[in-house]
């Protein structure tokens, strides 16, 4: 790193979108992933939607758990 970096040029917020939505990568691990990727092929759908549907079933138990 350079000991001072010239910031006279710069533009607060140059990069700043209102309203976007921060996407959080999610890590599984090997065998988890393996496993659903395996039910993603045989359901014929990609593994991020097969995810997303075990989630929202899973919040949906939570919910009517408490």
């Amino acid at each position: 790193m350079k000991n001072q970096y010239d910031f006279s040029k710069a533009q607060r917020g140059k990069f700043y979108r209102e309203g976007a939505a921060l996407r959080l990568p999610v890590y599984l691990s090997n065998d988890v992933q393996t496993t659903l990727a395996e039910l993603a092929d045989a359901k014929g759908i990609e593994l991020s939607a097969l995810v997303n549907e075990l989630l929202k079933k899973d919040i949906e138990l939570i919910k009517m758990a408490s």
